[in-house]
């Protein structure tokens, strides 16, 4: 047997292509006909890789061409310190493939959760409504009883799911005085509300 027919396709179908790293660099630097290049010496590795995590052909074609993507707009991140071309574009298409089968799982379960709650006991969605636009105009007339200080920082910590120092730069106010004001805009929305705490 010549060592030839002795490695597994695997292993030869993954070996680094010459000159990935060059294309890579030229990619990097927007050149068209070196990603091309580039897809045609890596395309098969990344299909089959995806392939074999996913197992279905369309979605494995969809993961492909995203992580092709992804190599054509983050050429310029490929550090040779950290690892060979090939296994750079392969990690982003294994962490690709699995982020999908998780997001498949996530929305598959989402679905069965829905279709648990549908068997449940109905309930008068007109008088859900009617309930939630009452609470929320309590909560816009506590909200009026504010600061503008403490009113703007509970509205984009809240609304807007600012933190603290996102908020503190976005009204120009030093952190300390934020989270006071966030603090006593919150402890009058509890009373104005009537939430026990």
């Amino acid at each position: 047997m010549d060592r030839a027919e002795a490695v597994p396709h695997d292993a030869a179908h993954d070996a680094v292509p010459p000159g990935l790293e060059e294309l890579l660099h030229q990619v990097a630097r927007g050149d068209e006909q070196a990603f091309s290049q580039v897809y045609d010496l890596i395309s098969p590795s990344v299909y089959g890789l995806v392939r074999r995590i996913l197992r279905d052909p369309a979605q494995s074609e969809e993961v492909a061409q995203e992580v092709l993507v992804e190599v054509w707009r983050s050429a310029c991140r490929y550090d040779s310190r950290r690892g060979s071309p090939q296994a750079w574009v392969m990690t982003l298409a294994h962490r690709r493939a699995v982020d999908r089968v998780r997001s498949e799982q996530a929305s598959s379960d989402r679905e069965a959760r829905a279709a648990a709650a549908d068997t449940k006991r109905p309930y008068d969605e007109v008088a859900e409504e009617a309930t939630n636009r009452l609470e929320r105009e309590r909560v816009r007339r506590c909200l009026d009883t504010l600061t503008e200080l403490q009113e703007q920082s509970v509205r984009l910590a809240f609304y807007g799911g600012y933190s603290y120092r996102e908020v503190a730069k976005l009204l120009s106010a030093p952190l300390g005085t934020i989270k006071t004001r966030m603090r006593d805009g919150l402890i009058r929305l509890r009373d104005c509300l009537g939430v026990e705490w």
